[in-house]
């Protein structure tokens, strides 16, 4: 087999046409684009003010912590924020509507939220924690899968007799007799 070799030159300018390619390519690589000119710049992220009135949650959580957790709340029941809230007619928002009070107690939804919360902690800390591999806690999605009213449970038509799940006894003969 004949091997074939670069003179110098040719193989200096291929390496010189590799480097000035990747130089190129990583100078084409797409950038943030700057604001266009007269365009507002983009809003801050949302600052979720202290919580007041915690109950059952730790009172030393912070305003985005308590906010990622109604979140999950909310995706668990399929429910929104007002389904516990109530509108507060002082506090308008730009969008014309009433901002949602959310120290105010006076709905039965936020108090029934907080007895069922308080019952999946208990679920979890004097029952499933003591079940070997028990897997995941239970949490509001565990009965609600997106419901504010939970679906019941149907237990499914008997279908016939089922086999047994204890093993048969041991045959034992019949008494001889003597």
């Amino acid at each position: 087999m004949k091997s074939t070799s670069l003179s110098l030159p040719t193989a200096a300018i291929a390496i010189l046409t590799a480097v000035v390619f990747a130089v190129a390519t990583v100078a084409q690589a797409p950038q943030a684009a700057p604001p266009a000119a007269g365009s507002p710049p983009p809003p801050p992220p949302r600052v979720y003010p202290a919580p007041t009135n915690l109950k059952v949650l730790p009172k030393d959580l912070s305003g985005q912590q308590v906010h990622e957790i109604m979140e999950k709340w909310e995706g668990s029941l399929g429910a929104h924020c007002n389904t516990c809230h109530t509108p507060d007619p002082n506090n308008i928002a730009p969008n014309g509507r009433p901002r949602l009070n959310f120290a105010d107690d006076s709905k039965k939804e936020k108090s029934t939220a907080r007895l069922m919360f308080t019952m999946t902690e208990e679920i979890n800390r004097n029952y499933v924690v003591k079940i070997d591999s028990s897997g995941a806690p239970v949490t509001c999605g565990t009965c609600h899968r997106g419901h504010v009213g939970p679906e019941p449970f149907v237990i499914p038509p008997d279908d016939g007799p089922r086999p047994s799940q204890n093993p048969p006894p041991a045959e034992t003969k019949p008494p001889q007799p003597k």
